[in-house]
């Protein structure tokens, strides 16, 4: 049987420490990484971070030289009086000077995260148990509500409204910048400026309950004038249904229950408890993530909820037929 030492032994090893290493860097990237910037405040965060371990990493060296040499060197080597210097200068002024840098360093970038001069748009976002629902302010003054999702134009300057009804919860797109909470009866606000296109994942960073693991979004950075054509496609109401399939599931939609929490823009559709639904079928992810946005898996959603979502507020409907529920799933899929 391995022993503790020999463990310890092997986590050290040269092959281990490479490993460790290797599996560090992989970590940096993707589409949830703070250390993978695609913001002007992520690009902030990151050179803070770099700063403040490479601070670290001078600081060990020179309190681990002052050891070694210490426990090493012959006592007749150094006087009392060099000794006394060497502990203080080496171990209290050298990091005392480099820790008060990196303090002003951080601190120098607060203000060009937090400022609110040039804002090209403005976002409203409530964290609730377990989604995100999302209000844009147009140039027209009108508000356009959907969920679990948001896109932004790239190198524009958005400032966002952060609240929540419910709970605690914590607003983070890595890739984008900073974390904030959301606080009942308190707004918060983030400003943020995408420096590229694609798409990144944002999660809620403070435990607010059974399903917190499953509340996330994505955010699509996109060129000006996609943008633009994208928020004017979404102000609009939702299509009619196409096919007889798709307009039983909207008459199932209608006849369960379904309006009384969930909105759908052009039809009787006008609940505001649950997420708005008018152009869900255009969303890449169900659920604030949990699941695709395709016919199967809205099936499964309508169906299986709690299964899916431990403690989440929208009753399962299991209970219908299948038919019914496979009307419902092409008919939500197909709200683009």
């Amino acid at each position: 049987m391995p022993t503790l030492t020999g463990s310890i032994r092997a986590r050290l090893s040269p092959h281990g420490l490479g490993l460790a290493l290797l599996t560090l860097l992989t970590g940096c990237d993707g589409q949830q990484s703070a250390l993978n910037p695609a913001g002007v405040g992520a690009q902030s965060i990151a050179e803070l971070f770099w700063w403040m371990s490479g601070g670290a990493l001078v600081i060990w060296a020179a309190v681990m030289g002052i050891a070694i040499y210490a426990t090493q060197a012959h006592p007749e080597a150094h006087g009392i009086r060099g000794a006394r210097w060497l502990i203080i200068g080496g171990g209290i002024i050298f990091p005392v000077v480099v820790l008060t840098g990196l303090l002003i360093y951080g601190l120098m970038l607060m203000p060009q995260l937090r400022s609110t001069e040039a804002i090209g748009l403005r976002v409203d976002v409530a964290g609730e148990q377990w989604w995100w629902r999302v209000r844009y302010q147009t140039e027209a003054g009108d508000k356009v509500e959907l969920a679990n999702e948001i896109r932004l134009p790239v190198g524009q300057r958005v400032a966002f409204s952060l609240t929540s009804p419910d709970v605690i919860h914590s607003f983070w797109i890595p890739s984008l910048g900073g974390k904030v909470d959301m606080i009942p009866g308190r707004t918060n606000k983030l400003v943020l400026e995408p420096t590229r296109t694609g798409t990144f994942r944002g999660a809620c960073a403070e435990y607010c309950g059974a399903s917190h693991a499953l509340m996330n979004f994505a955010v699509v950075v996109m060129e000006p004038e996609a943008f633009t054509d994208w928020l004017a496609g979404q102000a609009q109401p939702a299509r009619a249904p196409d096919s007889a399939l798709q307009q039983a599931g909207q008459r199932a939609f209608l006849s369960n229950g379904c309006s009384a929490c969930h909105s759908v823009r052009g039809t009787e559709a006008d609940g505001t408890v649950g997420p708005d639904l008018t152009h869900v079928g255009s969303r890449l992810s169900l659920a604030a993530g949990t699941l695709p946005a395709d016919v199967e898996a809205f099936q499964r959603w309508i169906g299986h909820t709690g299964e899916i979502k431990p403690d989440v507020r929208m009753p399962a409907f299991g209970m219908l037929p299948g038919e019914q529920l496979n009307a419902m799933a092409h008919y939500l899929s197909g709200l683009k």
